[in-house]
């Protein structure tokens, strides 16, 4: 059976599956900050075969056009190092000149600080549903 990595589940908010993983909120709510992880036992985002990498691949641009198009956010961050965690998994962040690391990177930079809502959280979750539903952004 799949399981995720247990710094990621208790860094993270589970918010469903997508078709090729599962999607996390990163608990700091400083940053919105996605994480996908693909049920594979790859480690490196290079590794997959071709058509489970193009699964993982809509499913992160389908993650940045919500961050673009709904959230407005005019800048997306996307990376797979997996130095700390060695679980395959891909960060899908939204930044904007105004977050709190800008024009750094959150990793090393990301004070500590508020935490999602009961109401983002749901909010988060009836999106990852529709993305699943393969409703587009």
């Amino acid at each position: 059976m799949f399981e995720i990595h247990p710094q990621l589940t208790k860094d993270c908010h589970s918010l469903g599956r997508l078709a090729s993983g599962h999607l996390l909120l990163h608990r700091n709510a400083e940053v919105t900050w996605f994480i996908l992880v693909p049920e594979t036992e790859a480690v490196d985002l290079l590794d997959l075969p071709p058509g489970e990498l193009q699964r993982v691949m809509d499913d992160c641009q389908m993650l940045s056009a919500y961050l673009k198009q709904e959230l407005n956010f005019p800048k997306v961050n996307f990376g797979a190092m997996g130095n700390v965690v060695p679980q395959l998994h891909l960060h899908i962040i939204g930044r904007t000149p105004d977050d709190v690391c800008w024009p750094r990177p959150v990793w090393g930079n990301l004070p500590e600080g508020k935490t999602h809502s009961a109401e983002a959280i749901h909010t988060f979750k009836n999106t990852a549903k529709r993305i699943a539903d393969g409703e587009s952004c």
